[in-house]
């Protein structure tokens, strides 16, 4: 009896594929690499080379020991890769012929939606990568930020985050890519309203290797904001009380700042020169 469906992509890449059951090695299949398209919805675009490297030298050793997830194209003929591109191309470098694969039914849709959490859930993609895959899901296939958290179990707000990475100016996205900033850098730059401020900001950053608090607070410096100031703490309630009888005897404003190490100083107010001489007389003790 066949399994019904299951919705949402958070629970991992099975939660997509048509049968509803997670693949198993008996439905695995031997095909040519030369017969594997890329997936041309998948949203990673940058591999290391060192690792494809080790990789493809650990393929050459054990094989392939996952295999590679595609989809049958009719009009085309080919297979069509939905999750496994780090694989299939050490498997070329490693020369390898045929590889192991799973063959499933996927929309577009779909397989912009399996690349995606695949890379998602191992951690792999970078910030701006994920950013445009979310930006495909919506624009391409109107999906909400809702929809589009509840598919790759992520929140809304954490969606709605990586899409204004999409704002920064080129420069500070280049950065961002070139590990030259941090995905938290590059989320305090995006307070500055225009490419310009932003680009001259990440100069300061990158030349001067500001942390994100730093950042941060360059960017409060840049839009005219003033840092917050500390509120001053509550005198003690024995000073409270000498400034009280000060004031009722002088019968005018007085403020006692303690320093705490035996010393301090008192500011009497006053508000015209008459204040002044009434003071004068009491504090002398001149009629």
């Amino acid at each position: 009896m066949k399994m019904p469906r299951r919705s949402g992509l958070g629970r991992g890449l099975d939660a997509l594929i048509p049968g509803g059951e997670a693949p198993s090695f008996g439905n695995v299949s031997s095909i040519p690499v030369d017969q594997i398209s890329p997936n041309p919805r998948q949203p990673r675009n940058r591999f290391d080379p060192q690792e494809l490297a080790e990789l493809a030298e650990s393929i050459r050793e054990h094989g392939i020991i996952q295999p590679l997830i595609v989809s049958y194209d009719e009009g085309s003929g080919a297979y069509i890769l939905i999750a496994g591109e780090r694989r299939l191309i050490a498997a070329r470098q490693a020369g390898l012929e045929n590889v192991p694969v799973l063959v499933r039914e996927a929309s577009d849709q779909e397989r912009l939606e399996l690349a995606l959490i695949e890379n998602v859930q191992r951690a792999d993609l970078a910030p701006l990568e994920r950013a445009e895959a979310y930006r495909q899901l919506a624009d391409d296939f109107h999906l909400t930020q809702e929809d589009i958290a509840a598919r790759v179990g992520k929140s809304r707000e954490t969606v709605a985050n990586t899409l204004r990475l999409l704002k920064l100016s080129p420069a500070v996205q280049k950065s961002l890519t070139d590990s030259q900033i941090t995905e938290g850098h590059a989320r305090a730059l995006l307070a500055l309203p225009t490419a310009q401020a932003q680009n001259a900001a990440l100069h300061t950053v990158v030349r001067h290797e500001l942390n994100v608090r730093q950042t941060e607070e360059l960017v409060r410096k840049l839009s005219g904001e003033k840092p917050p100031t500390r509120p001053k703490p509550e005198p003690l309630p024995e000073i409270r009380a000498l400034e009280e009888r000060l004031q009722d005897t002088l019968g005018t404003r007085v403020n006692l700042h303690n320093r705490g190490t035996g010393g301090g100083t008192i500011t009497i107010y006053y508000y015209s020169d008459e204040d002044l001489n009434k003071l004068i007389e009491q504090i002398l003790g001149e009629s």
